[in-house]
């Protein structure tokens, strides 16, 4: 299934030729479409000459279309399909630069590659001037960094913007595109040949542009009657792996694995607590925060979890393994990377490392289910031992609460002895890396 993952390939002969029948190819189409000339490319700024919105926006709704028609199809992921980080107002300002940039030049970075391969002066000099902006980027980023990442939206789309379905948008797209175009013939027929309004036909006379807009709306219809894949079907895209994964278990990470990359400071662990808030009050993991299982399935949580760090390595857990295990299908048929499970749930990590016999004790008769299997004398959130083993030290706690007649406090035993030798345990970690392909004309 597309996206196809040439990864395997680096440093081979195979993967580099890809890259360069892609590029030569590119670079190819801008120059046939005339991109190489900076006038051409200036000319659109004054309405004469619209062929860089025209070939532009025709590669955008073509590819939006196919990508968004495939995804339906199911012959595309596109929770693997990169899509740039949003730093909002960065991005902004950073738009406006390269825009006059653009006016003033009459390239972007990559068409002034394109006139600089042909040997074009006003081309070669951009492309020196791009090298020395970049240069002067690097050497003063540290000074604004705080901006430079401000506004970060994660992977943040239109569709996402607006709370439309991927087809609406894909419609609306074609549609505003197809006005574009009718603009642009108008525009260039008034201001650039001088042909008076009255002379102006306000109906496309080509019947293979018709035929090209008609057959672009009609897949954009297709879309959106289609929809996207529901998370069932895209765990049926992975389920084969996915079923394997639970059968032999590698995706269960025993408690005292995820202590350890919790101390770990090149890692961001991230422990999601699917439980009721009842259970999560009485006790949690400390840094957990508290997801319904229906959170799993939203689109806009899900989204943060694919814009996260490379570093981060994401942990489901519920008081056994069904209700995490669920969550973990439904997060892991979105795409999310380096997904795993809390061995046993809070029980088994209550097993492993215990409260005092004063906070909490077992029930008899409760396990393997996700009933909470230990009875609390309060809810203590996250303020016990066991929730940060990690961090042993000396705390104070109520004196054998849940004995008979006791008053007073003393010192958690279990704590102050750190629970004891580290465990042993099967490492089941593997720190998964997003392999990025990307290109464009910026």
């Amino acid at each position: 299934m597309a996206p196809f993952n040439l990864a395997p390939l680096a440093g081979t002969l195979a993967y580099d030729l890809v890259f360069l029948l892609i590029g030569v190819g590119f670079g190819a189409a801008l120059e046939v479409s005339g991109f190489g000339d900076s006038r051409k490319l200036a000319a659109q700024f004054y309405l004469r000459e619209m062929t860089v919105l025209k070939v532009m926006f025709t590669g955008i709704v073509v590819a939006a279309v196919l990508i968004f028609l495939s995804s339906a199809l199911g012959l595309l992921d596109f929770s693997h399909v990169w899509v740039n980080p949003t730093y909002l107002v960065p991005g902004i300002v950073g738009g406006l630069i390269m825009g006059v940039g653009f006016i003033v030049g009459g390239f972007c970075p990559g068409t002034s590659l394109v006139a600089a391969s042909t040997l074009k002066l006003d081309g070669v000099f951009f492309v020196l001037g791009v090298f020395g902006g970049v240069y002067a980027f690097g050497e003063t980023v540290q000074s604004f960094e705080p901006f430079f990442q401000s506004t970060f939206l994660g992977r943040f789309t239109v569709p996402d913007w607006l709370g439309l379905p991927y087809g609406v948008v894909v419609v609306l797209l074609v549609l505003m595109a197809l006005v574009m175009f009718w603009g642009a013939e108008i525009a260039e027929a008034y201001f650039g040949a001088g042909t008076s309004w009255k002379d102006i036909p306000l109906v496309p006379r080509s019947r293979a542009r018709i035929a090209g807009g008609g057959t672009l709306v009609a897949l954009a219809v297709a879309t959106a009657v289609l929809g996207q894949p529901t998370v069932e079907d895209r765990w049926g895209w992975v389920a084969s792996e996915g079923d394997r994964q639970l059968g032999e278990r590698e995706i269960f990470v025993d408690p005292a694995e995820v202590v350890d990359l919790k101390k770990d400071f090149t890692l961001k662990v991230d422990v999601l607590d699917v439980r009721g808030e009842a259970d999560f009050n009485q006790f949690h993991l400390s840094g957990a925060r508290r997801i319904e299982p229906g959170d799993a399935r939203d689109p806009a949580f899900v989204r943060t979890l694919l814009g996260a760090s490379e570093n981060t390595i994401v942990f489901v857990v519920s008081n056994g393994e069904a209700v995490a295990t669920q969550a973990w299908k439904d997060l892991r048929a979105q795409g999310v990377l380096n997904l795993y499970v809390i061995e046993g749930g809070i029980d088994g990590w209550l097993d492993r490392y215990q409260p005092s016999p004063c906070v909490a004790q077992k029930l008899s008769g409760e396990t393997g289910g996700e009933r909470l299997a230990w009875r609390f004398v309060a809810a203590v959130g996250d303020r016990n031992p066991s929730a940060h083993p990690d961090r042993a030290r000396k705390e104070y706690v109520p004196a054998c609460a849940l004995a008979t007649d006791a008053t007073g406090t003393g010192y958690d035993p279990v704590h102050e002895a750190g629970h004891g030798a580290a465990p042993t345990y099967t490492k089941r970690v593997r720190l998964q890396k997003k392999t990025v392909t990307k290109g464009g004309c910026g």
